[in-house]
């Protein structure tokens, strides 16, 4: 049974108190040469020494960020698709033995297979639903999107006949073990982040929002906790305090409820995708705003009322705030208490390999990995949440193409077509140019 060392417990407090991170340890046990006492000031000229790169990196990811932003959809949705690879690429790695690996022939390949044969899929099916009204009248794009899901199917059972012929005796137990870490981090990486995705289809307000609530409750539990965090609040996380955790709650809940009110203003953010060339700068997307983003009057009681006149010296009877401003307390909500255990499950297993970071790609910030734990399960989260609190019901164009395409016959198609026709020309909303056949 391991033991402690004599002080360990005091030496492994103070660190977490002052946000500093813990000392290496191997088997349970202290490096000695990380027991010796610190100098305060230099203790101290560190943490700025950090905080002052990790801010720097923050506003270059922050910049960048809205640069791609403005670009429009597709550029932002290949941001999280390079976001999702490299992810996928760091926890890969961190479970790869090279000696093993260089023994086994195709090894590196499968994985990539794996994840090539699931983008397919995923995003297969978002185009399917969001662009019906493209693909299902397309000669060549037609068959794969009428079987798509069995296309799909087949290619996973390549990859996994091809694992099976390629078991190695005296490696069994570690390809199984590389299989179902593969799997695992397909359904935690690129399954969460595929509905990230459909948010961006859905209109670019419910990526930039929940992205906000996160990148803003990190931003705020790392300002919290340095400046007032004492009591730890996990163990997977030391550096994490309840003081940042609580401070970042306030924050993000109060960044939410006017970060929405500003963005729910302009139809680019706000209008589902439809022309994927669109940008903020060049072109324009119009469409009928959900009731969501539509102010509502609210009366305030007398006391509020006689409150603000006191603050204000105004006389201020009503507020006009967006259904949305609501919802986004719910998200707000979620971007602070839940989504951090992305961070904690992270934090977890960076601890079961004995490792910092995921990487070293973004200086004070570790790894791609390091910066997103939370954000999949958030993204994840606002995707469920539109879908079942906000997003308006209604036929579309795509799907009863869909419809008519999978449940007609062709003869029975050309009927339709020309009874519509018909119908469009007795009510005069469609002319009647030469003779038909």
């Amino acid at each position: 049974m391991t033991k402690k060392r004599k002080g360990g417990k005091t030496h492994e407090n103070s660190h977490e108190q002052s946000g500093e991170e813990l000392p290496t340890k191997v088997n349970g046990l202290v490096k000695s040469e990380e027991t010796q006492p610190i100098d305060p000031s230099q203790q101290m000229s560190q943490k700025w020494k950090n905080m002052t790169v990790r801010t720097i990196w923050t506003f270059v990811m922050i910049f960048g960020f809205f640069l791609i932003l403005g670009l429009g959809h597709i550029w932002v949705i290949f941001l999280v698709v390079v976001i999702q690879t490299l992810v996928y690429k760091e926890v890969i790695a961190i479970a790869h033995v090279p000696s093993k690996e260089k023994k086994l022939p195709w090894f590196k390949t499968l994985n990539w297979y794996f994840l090539i044969s699931t983008y397919y899929f995923l995003y297969g099916e978002s185009i399917i639903y969001y662009f019906k009204a493209i693909v299902m009248v397309d000669a060549f794009l037609l068959p794969f999107a009428t079987h798509h899901r069995f296309i799909s199917f087949v290619l996973y059972c390549i990859g996994f006949v091809f694992f099976v012929a390629n078991l190695k005796k005296h490696h069994y137990k570690f390809q199984f073990t590389q299989f179902a870490w593969t799997h695992m981090t397909l359904l935690i990486v690129v399954c969460q982040s595929h509905f990230i995705i459909n948010n961006i289809f859905e209109g670019l307000i419910w990526f930039v929002l929940p992205v906000s609530l996160v990148i803003c409750n990190d931003i705020f539990a790392y300002i919290c906790g340095f400046f007032w965090g004492r009591t730890p609040l996990i163990k997977l996380s030391p550096k994490k305090t309840w003081e940042g955790f609580v401070g970042a709650l306030i924050c993000t809940i109060i960044f939410g409820f006017f970060w929405s009110s500003l963005l729910r203003r302009w139809d680019y953010m706000i209008c589902p995708a439809q022309d994927l060339t669109t940008t903020a700068f060049y072109g324009r997307l119009t469409c009928e705003p959900n009731p969501v983003f539509i102010p509502q009057r609210y009366d305030l009681n007398p006391w509020l009322t006689s409150l603000f006149r006191r603050l204000t010296f105004k006389d201020i009877r009503s507020v006009w705030i967006a259904p949305l401003q609501w919802h986004v307390l719910v998200m707000a909500c979620f971007a602070s208490l839940i989504a951090p255990f992305g961070g904690f499950f992270a934090s977890g297993v960076k601890r079961a390999f004995n490792i910092k970071d995921f990487g070293h790609s973004i200086p004070g910030h570790g790894g791609i990995t390091d910066r997103m734990d939370c954000q999949f399960l958030m993204g994840c989260f606002s995707h469920m949440y539109y879908q079942s609190f906000i997003k308006m019901s209604s036929l579309t164009v795509g799907a009863v193409l869909q419809t008519i395409v999978n449940s007609l016959k062709p003869q029975d198609q050309i009927e339709l077509f020309n009874r519509l026709k018909q119908y469009l020309l007795s009510q005069g909303l469609l002319e009647e140019r030469g003779a038909t056949n």
